[in-house]
């Protein structure tokens, strides 16, 4: 469909259904990490608007919520496990840096080139990062499985209760993914999320499970910035802080989310039959995700990045006019603008949540485990082994212990552990020889 041609009907309800491939997920990361779920939907709407401007309007990508600033979000924001408002600037902060990590590779790519810019951070090095990543959250999605209850004591009626509410959630996201078909298929979160939370209302109703409401009745009818909050008491809009620790644990993931943005335009640009890493530029996407990060981190939104999930409504539909994302963005920053949308958000049951995080954190770390399979990497090599190796090791282990508290003075600074891994990679990538390992070669000969 030519970009210029006038939108009908159907135009609209394909915005539509793009709106509800992008939501699960976009509204999912707020919810995780305490941020205010209307202002996660405003700000990609905006930020996707950002995103068109900075890419001449060829692109036809929406930007939503990223998760792989999850955990390190997660962190200032939930320290305890409880949402503390006052911390909320702090990570605003830290995202702010990130979209200005962006703007810097932007910036590196224009002048060398993307080509230069792919060797440093080759699958050998993003591949395992992104399964720290997954692995790291593991944890988050068995805590709200079981209702944040201790498992000391064992498997109590209650927390037997929240593991089955959670296993159907998660039984109704694999049958849709797997078994559904059109539009149902690129919606399973967003569907299973529906089913638990349908499920959790019925036995809430027959006295079974507690339902808290409370949120929906004292949220405001319409978001007004700086003003009305959510039942957490996170604004609809806050002025951001800066602390040298956030900004550290946050700003360093924007490395490992440059060479996702990579994979996700290539593979937009495959589907709509054009090279968008040339023309507007990968440049002009990387700037693009830079200043909508930029947004949302002065407004209180999550980081964004670019969404497959709206990749493969444009594959399905076949369907590729930009201007149906731009509507799209309009839906979402509508939805935002209303309280009462992101308090409904708010009620849904940390069992809920916790079986769609069991599938979509181990998502997460099975696509760095493709990401590996596809390079065709030889793990014959003893250099790929070590590389991979270290990467797991040092963001796994100083992610379980909570990242490495450096003291500097009165400040202390939490480095997490995929920070670390990314440097451990990005070093040894760099440093250890491209050469094949002779000791498989000399075993062959005798």
């Amino acid at each position: 469909m030519s970009q210029n041609a006038k939108l009908t009907t159907r135009d609209y309800l394909l915005s539509i259904q793009h709106l509800f491939a992008m939501f699960g997920a976009t509204v999912l990361v707020p919810l995780l990490t305490g941020l205010n779920p209307s202002l996660a939907l405003f700000s990609a709407g905006v930020g996707t608007l950002i995103f068109h401007c900075c890419t001449k309007f060829k692109v036809p990508v929406f930007l939503g919520s990223s998760f792989a600033f999850l955990a390190a979000v997660t962190s200032i924001t939930r320290p305890e496990g409880t949402v503390i408002p006052e911390n909320v600037p702090l990570a605003q902060g830290g995202i702010i840096f990130a979209g200005l990590v962006y703007l810097l590779f932007a910036l590196i790519v224009f002048i060398v080139g993307s080509d230069k810019i792919k060797r440093i951070f080759p699958p050998v090095v993003t591949g395992p990062v992104i399964v720290v990543i997954g692995i790291n959250l593991a944890s988050t999605a068995i805590n709200d499985a079981t209702g944040n209850l201790s498992l000391a004591d064992g498997l109590t009626p209650a927390i037997a209760l929240n593991l089955g509410i959670a296993l159907f959630t998660l039984l109704i996201v694999i049958l849709c993914s797997i078994f559904a078909r059109g539009f149902f298929k690129l919606v399973p979160i967003l569907i299973g999320i529906a089913a638990g939370y349908l499920l959790c209302v019925i036995l809430g109703a027959a006295g079974i499970f507690h339902m808290d409401y409370s949120a929906i009745t004292s949220a405001s009818w319409i978001n007004i910035p700086y003003v009305t909050k959510d039942s957490n008491g996170v604004g609809f809009m806050t002025i951001p802080k800066f602390s040298l620790g956030a900004i550290l644990s946050i700003a360093p993931i924007a490395c490992v989310t440059f060479m996702e943005h990579i994979g996700d335009i290539t593979t937009n640009g495959t589907v709509v039959g054009k090279d968008f890493l040339k023309d507007p530029g990968l440049h002009r996407t990387l700037m693009g995700d830079g200043i909508a990060t930029l947004f949302a981190g002065f407004t209180g939104g999550p980081a964004n990045t670019t969404y497959a999930e709206n990749t493969g409504v444009l594959a399905t539909t076949k369907n590729y006019n930009p201007k149906l994302l731009r509507i799209t963005a309009v839906f979402a920053i509508i939805l935002g603008l209303f309280g009462k949308m992101g308090a409904i958000l708010q009620t849904i049951p940390g069992p809920v949540k916790g079986g769609v995080e069991i599938m979509l954190f181990g998502m997460i770390a099975a696509v760095g485990i493709r990401s590996l399979a596809e390079s065709n990497l030889d793990f014959t090599h003893s250099r790929n082994l070590s590389i991979v190796g270290l990467i797991l090791v040092f963001g796994l282990g100083f992610g379980q212990l909570g990242g490495l508290n450096v003291v500097i003075g009165s400040i202390t600074l939490n480095i997490s552990g995929l920070f670390i891994a990314v440097v451990v990679g990005v070093l040894m990538n760099l440093i250890l020889p491209e050469v094949p390992d002779t000791t498989r070669d000399s075993r062959k000969d005798k």
